[in-house]
């Protein structure tokens, strides 16, 4: 965040510094929701969540979050709040979409357990999921995604999904960008999603995803297109635990 040796990474003396100046920036006492937007490996979690702790104290920060953690890292921070009386994180804001739903594996089931809250960034997968391309075409030369291919997207799969999209899209006669922002906004731990709209055509398509409400024969459909593999020891516990589902009513 700047020149000096300090401006980097998660310490006490950072975090306070950055939020001072960034209180100063926007002419106001307090910040709603300070998340921190990644791991710091040469910094212990206490001191990052202390200073975190001191700046909620203080009324300088409502909550605390994280981004772009390890299932394990936000366990571990919890674990600390915990134990050592502080703040905790009560978000978590990360890669989720409807073509890369590596999250599902152990970050989401966390959430779930702790009652976090998930901020969804890049949820069309940088463009990807817009409708704007496919297997034949290389899409349009100022979309983002051709100049910027982030973030990492196994290109076939997500293809297969966008296939699965587009006659529902077609159908309710809205975008396909509409349907797999809207498919995001009807799973259960997704408090918010971050788009990144370049015209108010495009930001007005996004806004109206929240009023798009899906079918469950649409929903099983693009669930099924773009289900993850399973992945080891998932696949273990699952055929261990079959007979222990616990049965809601």
């Amino acid at each position: 965040m700047g020149p000096g040796s300090n401006a980097v990474g998660l310490t006490r003396g950072h975090i306070l510094d950055a939020v001072k100046e960034s209180l100063d920036r926007l002419g106001t006492d307090h910040i709603d929701l300070h998340q921190i937007r990644g791991a710091d490996s040469v910094t212990p979690i206490e001191e990052t969540l202390r200073a975190l702790d001191d700046l909620v104290r203080s009324g300088q920060v409502r909550y605390i979050g994280c981004s772009n953690l390890m299932g394990w890292q936000i366990m571990k921070g919890l674990g600390t709040s915990a134990r050592e009386g502080l703040e905790r994180f009560e978000t978590v804001q990360a890669y989720y979409s409807i073509a890369s739903r590596d999250l599902e594996r152990e970050i989401i089931p966390l959430m779930v357990e702790e009652r976090l809250g998930l901020m969804v960034w890049s949820p069309l997968a940088g463009g990807l999921l817009s409708g704007k391309f496919s297997r034949d075409t290389a899409g349009p030369n100022d979309a983002r995604r051709t100049s910027f291919d982030f973030p990492p997207v196994e290109r076939q799969h997500a293809f297969d999904v966008v296939n699965a999209i587009r006659p529902i899209a077609e159908r309710r006669n809205v975008s396909v960008a509409r349907v797999a922002l809207a498919w995001l906004l009807h799973q259960k731990c997704v408090m918010s999603i971050i788009v990144g709209a370049r015209t108010s055509e495009q930001l007005n398509d996004n806004i109206a995803a929240a009023r798009l409400t899906l079918s469950t024969d649409d929903l099983a459909v693009l669930d099924a297109a773009s289900a993850l593999r399973p992945e080891y020891p998932r696949w273990m516990l699952e055929r261990q635990g079959a007979g222990r589902v616990l049965q809601t009513r």
